[in-house]
């Protein structure tokens, strides 16, 4: 604290014109004041370009915001909430900053009695700072809230909301060992926190500007931070790498111990596993229905050749390279999206409508080609660099989709490694996709084995129609979800054109006709033509499955139709939220006690903040999730324990009279 002050006197008395102001602040609500509810207010902050705001808890230098309200009689007003801060160090000092505009939000409660326009008040000193000057500011914020109902700037509000850490429900523990505090933070496993980092809010016992390491241990994220004393009680807010951020409370207790390290540097044997992870999730992807039917037309192709192994090892050397560049520079256009701030996993290219309509109409084009009706200059024919390239290209293109064995470790590996180690190990993902051809080009006595040309490669490739077809329904359903029925009409009429066109060219092509090239363009011209007027509409997918997606309309619909209702909010960062759900929610006993007394299940998934789902916590007094309600008919929600068991749904759905 000494150290705080020394460092801020020394900034203060830098001189500083009086007139410019390095933050400016604004008062504003989000509705009318509503007698008898509440409403919500946020105290927009707007820095100067170099100006910088603190957090609640500034760090190694600093003051928090400071707000003396002045309201009229029986009105309200709750604690500052703020959103997930950021790192700046100044002068070897870890501070916890603001650099950008930025909104305090805070709930206003309205008596009974309120009426008319209501003036809103308050005295607030903020410390405003640059890299080498603070300002102590101040000014009064005003407000002249009006009656009624309504939301003028839900939107807004909407998105300073989604930037609030997000309480969690269950408790953390901490333990002190010599210099470090070890703190156990709940989160289920299958929540990727990437680069985590804890902003400490309780002051004064962590040391700010010391690194900190954190290792992920089943269901908790261990954090060990260096400690200036032992508290008794710590609380903070775990910000992930996408810009969330988790609040937890932590109380001492037992830590769990090893784990494997997060967001520091894996060392080269994890590095190594990951990919030989993916080399192993390559070669299975061979397997995958989307991708099966190349490999073995290729492998069709390798037997048609016959000894000649010069022409068979450059065509492999061809193909696996195009399977190499192909998900080596996936991987990089990945890696450029999340450095540019955006939230994005493997196969990203398939949130585009776009992708997958030129997937459904490739997936068509090969299953024309299998089932004999043309001829893909691509996959058939002489073996040649150019083609085998081109194949391995595509066989990475199709093989996206797909999931298999190690590529989750794998890839999600790879996203936490330096750039170049990031695409190295997607490109091994394309090695491994090639692999088992390099094999059998390399090996001739593995070559020699492959049956001789007859009439059951035809047979085979019609065989390999049928899984390369179930692709291209698949890609009709997933297009249909994106982007809707338009969508999904428009890949059906050009399949069939494609269809058409591939018919026309293995016609001409039987016949020994160059024209078989006018068929191919028209089909070339139609895939552009799906790229370009696939609508991009985007449909709402729920993210729950199972029950359907919590909505308030649907919950009044039910109750309006008497029906007996369960709604259960959760995320996936929450872990009672999970345990809950595998030991009392989704169990067959309370299915089928469910069904037999109708009740309709409704699920709300708050993992990215979801602004209604906020909206209606609030409105119940919660801060966060889990959130369980039993809607009996005629009767007022209830509120359920925060631990459930299979009892407790069971018992009230046998209660229910239909």
């Amino acid at each position: 604290m000494l150290r705080r002050l020394l460092i801020l006197l020394t900034l203060l008395f830098v001189p500083v014109a009086a007139e410019a102001r390095g933050i400016e602040p604004q008062l504003v609500a989000e509705g009318p004041a509503v007698p008898g509810g509440e409403v919500e207010l946020a105290i927009h902050m707007r820095p100067a370009p170099g100006w910088h705001g603190y957090w609640r808890n500034p760090g190694d230098a600093g003051f928090p915001m400071d707000v003396q309200w002045h309201l009229p009689k029986g009105f309200s007003a709750g604690p500052l909430r703020y959103p997930v801060p950021t790192r700046l160090t100044v002068a070897g000092l870890m501070n916890y900053v603001f650099e950008r505009d930025y909104a305090v939000l805070v709930r206003l409660k309205v008596p009974l009695d309120a009426k008319g326009v209501v003036p809103i008040r308050a005295d607030a000193r903020w410390l405003a700072c640059t890299d080498k000057i603070c300002v102590p500011e101040q000014g009064q914020l005003w407000l002249d809230l009006p009656p009624g109902t309504g939301t003028p700037n839900r939107g807004q509000f909407d998105a300073w909301r989604q930037r609030l850490a997000q309480p969690l429900a269950t408790p953390g523990r901490f333990t002190v060992e010599g210099d470090r505090l070890r703190v156990a933070i709940p989160l289920p496993e299958s929540v990727d926190v990437g680069k985590p980092y804890v902003f400490p809010i309780t002051d004064n016992v962590v040391e700010y500007e010391a690194p900190q390491s954190f290792r992920r241990s089943g269901d908790w994220v261990v954090a060990k931070l260096a400690i200036k004393k032992a508290p008794a009680r710590f609380s903070g807010v775990l910000a992930l790498a996408d810009g969330r951020g988790l609040e937890f409370e932590a109380t001492p207790g037992s830590v769990p111990e090893g784990g494997t390290s997060l967001g520091g540097d894996l060392g080269w044997k994890a590095v190594l596993i990951a990919v030989l992870g993916a080399i192993g999730g390559g070669i299975l992807l061979n397997l995958m229905p989307c991708v099966l039917p190349i490999l073995a037309l290729k492998a069709l192709h390798v037997s048609k050749a016959g000894g000649d192994t010069a022409e068979v090892r450059s065509d492999a050397l061809a193909y696996s390279a195009g399977a190499v560049v192909g998900t080596g520079a996936l991987g990089a256009i990945l890696l450029a999206i999340r450095a540019a701030g955006a939230e994005a996993g493997w196969a990203f290219q398939l949130q585009d409508p776009r992708t997958i309509m030129l997937l459904l109409l490739i997936a068509v084009a090969i299953t024309a080609n299998l089932i004999g009706l043309f001829e893909l200059p691509v996959l058939g024919g002489r073996l040649q660099p150019a083609g085998g390239f081109g194949t391995g290209a595509l066989a990475a293109f199709v093989a996206t989709p797909c999931a298999g064995p190690f590529l989750g470790a794998a890839l999600g590996t790879a996203l936490l490694l330096p750039p170049a180690g990031s695409v190295a190990v997607f490109a091994a993902l394309g090695f491994g996709l090639a692999l088992p051809f390099l094999i059998i080009a390399f090996m001739p006595a593995l070559r020699s084995k492959l049956p001789k040309p007859g009439r059951w490669m035809d047979r085979l490739k019609r065989f390999l129609a049928i899984p390369m077809a179930a692709s291209a329904i698949a890609a009709l359903w997933l297009l249909d979800r994106l982007a809707g029925q338009p969508a999904l009409l428009l890949g059906i009429v050009l399949s069939l054109g494609l269809l058409l066109a591939a018919f026309g060219a293995g016609r001409l092509q039987r016949r020994g006709k160059g024209g078989a090239w006018g068929s191919v363009i028209a089909g070339l011209v139609l895939i552009a033509a799906g790229i370009a007027l696939v609508p991009q509409r985007s449909v709402s997918i729920p993210a729950v499955v199972g029950p359907q997606s919590w909505s308030e309309a649907r919950v009044a619909s039910a109750v309006q139709r008497g029906r007996p209702l369960f709604v259960y909010f959760t995320a996936d960062w929450c872990l009672t939220c999970k345990v809950n759900e595998a030991a009392a929610i989704d169990r067959a006993e309370v299915r089928e006690a469910f069904k037999r007394a109708g009740v309709n299940v409704l699920a709300g998934d708050w993992t990215t903040g979801d602004p209604a789902i906020t909206r209606f916590l609030e409105s119940r007094g919660r801060a966060g999730v889990p959130l369980y309600l039993w809607y009996a008919p005629g009767e007022p929600p209830e509120e359920l324990p925060q631990v459930l068991t299979p009892a407790m749904l069971i018992d009230r759905a046998q209660a229910v009279k239909r």
